[in-house]
């Protein structure tokens, strides 16, 4: 039996536990914020709220799931009124990392307390979130399984301090150039103390030290892809070729890069439209490149919608562990312009699903991008490629292969 520990529910944490749940080897979820999804209370609220709350449900048994949720909730409710204070990066008593830290600190208690009685054979956890209940594993001679959704920290610090140089103007959007020296070694302890390291792309792997590699088990577990509904992009042959950016306004997703190929290629048939969390103020962005749609984050629903009025995805990340948007905008018929350093490398056959780009090479996505608007009629056999692509990845395949790597 395997406990979890996450202090909220991406789309990977939820393919891991419905992996478990389904061979009978989850214990218990230890997270933030949850409940069922079957909970009776949902079903009592009103329609929109109850669509609020169901972010936070789970398709699980409510036994199978044990919450904290006094410091998330704190968060939440910040995050909803502003109170900046609160959420100060790393000080801030609801901020991410003390999300984090509590929960880790709970989930070692708690395991201390009822691994007898759950028969936990084993934990899962992720980083920021792992050290303590690692700490208390080891010490129960539990198995422990550490998921890195992101390039180990070594590797991301190198290449966000030289984006740091190289755009000085962009430095405050960084945010991973600010961790404390506490927080990278606390990162080195967690990595050690895993005997299993989950990564969601070869860019990851490679993130890793060569000790680490070389002495204990390290396995790619490519995420799944959402169900394409059929209400994908047509791929208009009149009209401005609409280029989407989704994601935070940063130069580690590469926006600088993109800002400056866009204005290397200099064509009015070409429109760039910016999807995301400012991270500056809007005229820091408008300096740097004036000519894009802003529009600002949504749903996943409306995400996709606006994904269907794009013709291609363009994602030049620094430093990524898998940008599911990738696979989101496949879905929808985009083909991409990417890095391998977004985490996808193995999404792009050359020129039939889109290209490849070198990192912090402007120059190179502007010749990608002018090829589409050169080559417009292939966006329709490009699009049919991308979502028969995106469609090879399953989030049940993601967490039978994760279910496969613990066996072993």
């Amino acid at each position: 039996m395997i406990l979890v520990t996450h202090p909220f529910g991406n789309a990977n944490v939820r393919a891991v536990l419905g992996a478990l749940d389904r061979a009978s080897l989850l214990a218990k979820f230890v997270t933030s914020v949850g409940w069922s999804d079957s909970s009776p209370l949902l079903n009592m609220l009103p329609t929109r709220l109850r669509a609020q709350m169901g972010r936070r449900a789970y398709d699980l048994p409510h036994y199978k799931i044990k919450t904290h949720p006094v410091r998330g909730m704190v968060r939440l409710l910040a995050e909803k009124f502003r109170q900046r204070s609160l959420l100060r990066h790393e000080q801030g008593w609801a901020s991410i990392d003390q999300v984090w830290r509590q929960l880790d600190r709970f989930a070692a208690g708690y395991l201390r307390k009822n691994h007898e009685r759950l028969k936990v054979r084993g934990v899962y956890a992720y980083e920021d979130c792992a050290e303590q209940t690692f700490k208390a594993a080891r010490q129960l001679g539990l198995r422990r399984i550490y998921d890195l959704p992101i390039a180990y920290w070594e590797t991301a610090q190198r290449l966000l301090q030289k984006e740091a140089t190289r755009y000085p103007e962009w430095e405050p959007t960084l945010g991973g150039t600010r961790d404390s020296e506490e927080k990278l070694a606390r990162k080195t302890r967690e990595l050690e103390l895993a005997d299993l390291v989950i990564c969601p792309s070869a860019f990851v792997l490679d993130s890793l030290p060569e000790k680490t590699r070389l002495s204990k088990p390290c396995v790619v577990a490519p995420f799944g892809s959402p169900q394409s509904d059929r209400s994908y992009r047509s791929h208009e042959t009149t009209g401005k070729l609409r280029f989407l950016f989704a994601g935070a306004l940063t130069q580690r997703k590469g926006l600088a890069d993109l800002f400056a190929a866009m204005r290397l290629v200099g064509s009015k048939e070409a429109e760039l439209v910016v999807m995301g969390s400012l991270i500056l103020p809007m005229p820091f962005y408008r300096s740097q490149f004036e000519n894009f749609v802003y529009e600002p984050p949504r749903a996943h629903v409306a995400v996709l919608q606006l994904m269907r009025s794009c013709d291609v995805l363009v994602l030049p990340s620094i430093v990524e562990g898998r940008a599911l948007v990738q696979q989101e905008a496949m879905s929808c018929g985009l083909p991409l312009i990417v890095t391998r350093n977004a985490g996808g490398e193995d999404l792009i056959v050359e020129g039939e699903t889109g290209f490849l780009v070198p990192v912090g090479a402007p120059a190179a996505l502007a010749e990608k991008i002018a090829w589409f608007v050169q080559n417009r009629a292939q966006l329709p056999a490009m699009g049919s490629a991308a979502r028969l692509k995106a469609a090879e990845l399953t989030w049940l395949a993601y967490g039978d292969k994760i279910l496969h790597a613990i066996a072993n």
